[in-house]
């Protein structure tokens, strides 16, 4: 059976193939008939994110062709893992640093880049990728739902599994959210393989609605529509939706720590020869990283980070992600996942 991580190939490839505005390199035609450097970014973040990186790209670099794809990260795995150094990919702006890993062969060694501004445990040894986020999760849960049923603030998780919890509770399913995914992983570290099994077992009991939802970002919706109680998600969109008026919203973690996941930006091998390409990589991981660090996504990547972004939990600690980076655990456990 062919691993998982190339499923989806087809797709991407097929997604890509009618995507307006995939180019290769070279040359495209600007007003009035100039040519103007084509330079091709991937990038898995949100709409409204790539948009304010699209914006930044754009004004800086008006000599070039810039274009920003918008692309899911199963789909950008997927079509690094089927075309390698023969992408129509110049740069990966952001994509999980497991699947980066996975494809390293694929990926330039940026020798020429400048890691010092970031933090030293995001930096690989092998400089195939550059730190671009971290995000974390964590139990999301909405007053007034539990007020309203007389369910009391759980304190752990092993409270989410109480009777009084009974159709109140939402989660991603790891097999189509990473935000799942971290919540798996955090607890088979912390509990073991069969008894983190065990524990989700008991806990799709108390799920809420249809179930464990299939959007990283469903459990954050249901809490602000009152749709439950307690939702287990990232914690920049629940502190977005606090910032946007969901006072009723509030953010608490457990004795095991904020789960969390990187990801990274990358330069397809033999694209790092080009000047035009190292120069827009360049800005991206030093100036666009950073204002999408301090409007969006402010945990922090960089030893001197900006945020301007309210309500956003301090001194968060950290889960035990060990294994975060491996696609092939990844697989293995998702293989067990039943629900």
């Amino acid at each position: 059976m062919k691993s998982r991580f190339f499923a989806g190939i087809m797709a991407a490839v097929m997604c890509c193939g009618i995507m307006a505005g995939c180019k290769s390199g070279g040359e495209s035609s600007g007003n009035g008939g100039g040519k103007r450097k084509a330079i091709n970014i991937y990038s898995t973040g949100e709409d409204y994110r790539n948009e304010n990186a699209r914006k930044m790209l754009t004004e800086h670099f008006p000599e070039y062709d810039i274009t920003l794809t918008d692309i899911g990260t199963g789909n950008l795995a997927a079509k690094l893992a089927a075309e390698g150094r023969d992408s129509d990919i110049d740069i990966i702006m952001e994509l999980e640093t497991s699947y980066l890993i996975k494809c390293k062969d694929s990926l330039a060694t940026l020798d020429n880049v400048d890691f010092s501004p970031f933090i030293e445990e995001f930096v690989p040894a092998d400089k195939k990728y550059s730190p671009w986020l971290m995000n974390s999760a964590g139990i999301i849960i909405n007053r007034k739902v539990l007020e309203d049923k007389g369910a009391a603030v759980p304190t752990s998780y092993d409270d989410l599994l109480k009777p009084e919890y009974k159709g109140l509770v939402s989660m991603p399913s790891p097999k189509s959210s990473g935000t799942g995914y971290m919540f798996l992983i955090n607890l088979v570290n912390e509990r073991g393989e069969d008894k983190a099994f065990e524990y989700f077992d008991k806990l799709a009991e108390n799920m809420s609605g249809a179930g464990f939802t299939t959007s990283g970002s469903g459990p954050v919706k249901a809490l602000v529509q009152g749709e439950a109680g307690i939702g287990l998600g990232i914690t920049y969109q629940a502190v977005n939706e606090i910032n946007n008026g969901a006072t009723d919203l509030e953010v608490i973690h457990f004795k095991e720590g904020a789960p969390y996941n990187t990801y990274s930006a990358a330069v397809i091998d033999g694209k790092e020869k080009d000047e035009d390409v190292m120069k827009v990589f360049n800005y991206i991981i030093n100036e666009v990283s950073r204002e999408d660090k301090k409007l969006y996504i402010p945990e922090k990547v960089f030893k001197e980070q900006e945020s301007s972004m309210k309500n956003f939990p301090e001194n968060i600690t950290y889960g035990n992600m060990t294994g975060i980076d491996s696609v092939e655990i990844k697989e293995r456990l998702l293989d067990k996942w039943n629900h």
